[in-house]
């Protein structure tokens, strides 16, 4: 079980959507933290073990993160692990479901940060409640990408 999620439906064929999403260094157009990024180690794209560097932003903070792709399905899933040099923080999928009129997606967090790190994070991030912090984040990510999918963008 997650420990945040959101779901919307969109008017887009699924394989779409997941090609938006799982184009990572475009993240930065629908995340309200991500910024983008871009592919690392070699990677050019979305696939199993592929790495990249992602950057983020909230208020002045401001951040970067490897993430490694866990899973890479056109159109049913893509996850990815995120770690912050050797530590875990969280790994994050999203899953399409074709409902007839376009899809269903659903955006999910997985929290694996180590106890001291959540502690340490609440004054250093600003963020109390990671978990409602990140649903309010992934709400606007759906929403944008609602409107870029179906903007044909």
């Amino acid at each position: 079980m997650s420990d945040a999620e959101a779901t919307t439906t969109i008017g887009a064929d699924p394989v779409r959507v997941y090609n938006l999403v799982s184009d990572l260094p475009r993240m930065g157009e629908w995340s309200p933290e991500n910024i983008g990024g871009k592919w690392a180690d070699g990677a050019t794209g979305a696939a199993v073990g592929a790495k990249f560097r992602g950057n983020n932003r909230r208020g002045p903070l401001r951040w970067s993160t490897t993430v490694e792709v866990t899973e890479a399905t056109p159109g049913k899933r893509f996850a990815f692990d995120v770690t912050y040099g050797p530590v875990p923080i969280s790994t994050w999928e999203y899953t399409f479901e074709a409902d007839g009129q376009g899809c269903r997606v659903t955006e999910s967090w997985f929290e694996r940060r180590p106890t001291w790190m959540k502690l340490a994070g609440v004054p250093m991030m600003a963020v109390a409640d990671r978990a409602k912090h990140n649903q309010r984040g992934m709400e606007t990510t759906l929403a944008a990408l609602k409107v870029a999918a179906e903007a044909g963008s």
